[in-house]
């Protein structure tokens, strides 16, 4: 029974998600941190809160020390792999796009781990999303790209 509960949640949640049902205030209030600097811990704490998976969330590392700069995420994932190649995709896309000078992001569970540049994901994506000025139309890039199931495992695998 709680599996079924797990599943039904996990369902709801990517749904949710796909379909976009974020507000206008929360759309507007992760963009506040838009050119943010890994070195804010503040901004990159108050980005990674308001996305996917913050629920799960059990740690954050910000890597300045020298370049390149990184974020490393460290999630307590239960949920299936395919939802969590999204969340990765989403997340570190929304990161890349808010904080200025991140070249890499490293995401982690008892799952797996992904590492991820900035590049290579512009490259994936074929645009340059650091320009997107809002969440709405950064959201709808995420999606189009995360309806390709194949496109996504390849990218990171």
């Amino acid at each position: 029974m709680q599996n079924l509960k797990m599943y039904l949640f996990a369902s709801l949640t990517i749904l949710l998600l796909l379909s976009g049902c974020n507000t206008k205030e929360t759309n507007k209030d992760i963009f506040q941190y838009k050119d943010s600097y890994v070195g804010d811990n503040s901004a990159v704490g108050n980005i990674v809160y308001k996305l996917p998976g913050a629920q799960q969330l059990s740690g954050i590392e910000l890597k300045t020390k020298e370049e390149p700069y990184g974020i490393i995420l460290n999630y307590g994932w239960e949920k299936s792999e395919n939802q969590y190649k999204e969340l990765v995709i989403y997340n570190t896309t929304f990161l890349f796009t808010l904080v200025k000078n991140v070249d890499w992001i490293t995401v982690k569970s008892e799952r797996k781990e992904y590492t991820v540049t900035k590049e290579d994901l512009q490259k994936w994506y074929g645009k340059d999303f650091s320009n997107i000025q809002t969440a709405k139309e950064l959201r709808n890039l995420v999606q189009q790209n995360l309806s390709n199931e194949h496109k996504v495992s390849e990218f990171l695998d």
